[in-house]
């Protein structure tokens, strides 16, 4: 499967999540999309590496309290239980995703946006937003462009816009000058996961008005 996927993150956003200074949005959409791509991950762990490196090369030291270990240990004891691992069955929402649902896509709480189109947000830091996007089959999301940054992962089905074709796996980085009009492939409904920094910015009235509502 991840041989397919044609879009990848780039390496700013890679460097970024292995040094752990991107929002919990961007993280979430880092590491799902890591989860199906054999060469972001392979990517990713080199930049880790890199990082582990300088940090043994590091001379600063920090002195240790004398009960850290002991202190450490405790709280290893009385930590949260460990969470018993899902059972496999279907595969649309890769595990990190599995984790903000609390299951699989049965257990999404859609909310509906308008032409069939519903929309799931996410609980992440106020920093950037993350939703699940379900675009039924033809459907095209209002034309747009944008005040920041947005990341689309396509998780089921597929979309066109004026910039290319993307499927399973495939993220879309969008910014200030991209304008287009998303459009699911009429084969069968389409789901992602995208995540903002900024609202977007609707070119048609009806889309503007609602947006503050809709949270978009």
């Amino acid at each position: 499967m991840s041989n397919k996927i044609k879009h990848h993150l780039t390496d700013d956003l890679l460097m970024a999540y292995a040094a752990g200074t991107l929002p919990e949005a961007f993280d979430l959409m880092v590491a799902t999309h890591l989860s199906l791509c054999n060469q972001c991950r392979a990517q990713a762990e080199s930049f880790d590496a890199v990082g582990g490196y300088v940090l043994e090369e590091q001379d600063e030291t920090v002195a240790m309290n004398d009960k850290a270990l002991a202190e450490t240990m405790a709280l290893i004891a009385n930590g949260a239980p460990i969470a018993k691992p899902r059972q496999p069955g279907c595969s649309v929402l890769p595990t990190p995703l599995q984790d903000y649902v609390g299951g699989d896509v049965n257990d999404i709480r859609w909310r509906p946006i308008g032409m069939g189109v519903k929309q799931a947000i996410l609980p992440t830091s106020g920093e950037a937003t993350a939703r699940l996007l379900f675009i039924p089959a033809g459907t095209a999301v209002p034309d747009h462009s944008h005040s920041g940054v947005e990341l689309t992962m396509v998780l089921q089905g597929a979309f066109s816009d004026e910039v290319d074709r993307f499927a399973r796996g495939d993220v879309e980085i969008a910014d200030e000058e991209l304008h287009h009009t998303p459009t699911a492939d009429i084969s069968g409904d389409c789901i992602c996961l995208a995540v903002t920094d900024a609202p977007l910015k609707f070119n048609k009235l009806m889309p503007r008005l609602f947006q503050p509502f809709l949270k978009i």
